[in-house]
């Protein structure tokens, strides 16, 4: 059977009373949660931790990381700072097992990237300069690229890429995202705002010509070629597309939340009404919304 998510936190504060964290230093919080997770997958700890593994655990991960996105939004430092702890526990986790394994610790993922750190900030640790933040992004993607060199993670037949270290196993939005900003830093990019809006114009159209063929994999291609049009659209407006996408799916849900209250006030359900009410509905729910800003 599996377990949600919001049941297996429940079972993991339970194990873990919450107490008001005391001033300290960071390093000795972080080393008593080292210990305390240890214990958590120790022979007489939690059964449930003690089962996890870090397949069973991916679908935590990416979920603590878009709370984090949200408590952030939502301007509530106490639900934030609780959300950025979650996520940490989740790193903490995945350590764990590994060490149980003989593989790596925390204190090693802790290294890992410290060094790394050092290593891609030459104009802060080394003699290096730079100008703006436009060099120093452009230091880091030669730096990547120098350590992918010397880590011999590519055979020497095929040439390392500027696309290299984008993974696959991103959202859409954000591997796109990724993928032309990284091709952006060499200058293959548009000169203007413009020119993105009309490429999206070009491929709406021709997503239309492929639905009058009535072709369903072009279709696919080309629906597929408009997204990465519109996440092109958001980049070069230095937008997120992907929280872009999240604050439009909140508001309509809102708004179609609101039409079925307004149907019910009136005695139907909105499955009922017809498309021509549903619009109504919808209009109102838009103008309430506007309102409702107003008064703010």
């Amino acid at each position: 059977m599996k377990r949600s998510k919001k049941a297996a936190k429940r079972a993991h504060k339970k194990a873990v009373p919450h107490r008001k964290a005391k001033r300290g230093a960071a390093g000795e919080w972080f080393e008593k949660l080292v210990k305390l997770q240890a214990r958590l997958r120790a022979p007489d700890g939690c059964p449930w931790d003690r089962e996890q593994t870090h397949m069973t655990l991916r679908t935590y991960l990416i979920e603590e990381a878009y709370e984090v996105v949200e408590a952030l939004e939502s301007g509530d430092d106490a639900k934030f700072a609780e959300e950025l702890g979650d996520l940490l526990l989740q790193v903490v986790f995945h350590a764990d097992i590994a060490r149980d394994e003989g593989r790596f610790d925390a204190a090693e993922v802790i290294q890992g990237i410290h060094d790394k750190m050092v290593r891609r900030h030459p104009h802060v640790f080394g003699n290096e300069r730079a100008r703006d933040a436009k060099a120093v992004l452009k230091s880091w993607e030669k730096i990547k690229a120098e350590e992918r060199k010397t880590k011999g993670k590519r055979e020497s037949a095929q040439p390392a890429s500027l696309l290299d270290g984008v993974s696959r196993a991103l959202p859409g939005t954000m591997e796109g995202f990724q993928l032309t900003r990284r091709a952006s830093r060499i200058g293959f990019d548009w000169d203007s705002a413009e020119g993105v809006l009309e490429k999206l114009a070009e491929e709406a159209a021709e997503l239309k010509t492929e639905l009058r063929a009535g072709t369903p994999p072009r279709m696919e291609e080309e629906m597929g070629d408009l997204l990465f049009a519109a996440v092109n659209v958001a980049r070069f407006l230095h937008v997120d597309p992907e929280i872009a996408l999240k604050k439009a799916n909140a508001k309509f849900a809102a708004r179609f939340r609101e039409m079925e209250r307004c149907a019910r006030a009136s005695g139907k359900e909105l499955s009922g009404v017809s498309r021509a009410e549903m619009e109504t509905l919808w209009n109102r729910a838009k103008s309430g919304e506007a309102a409702a800003g107003a008064r703010r």
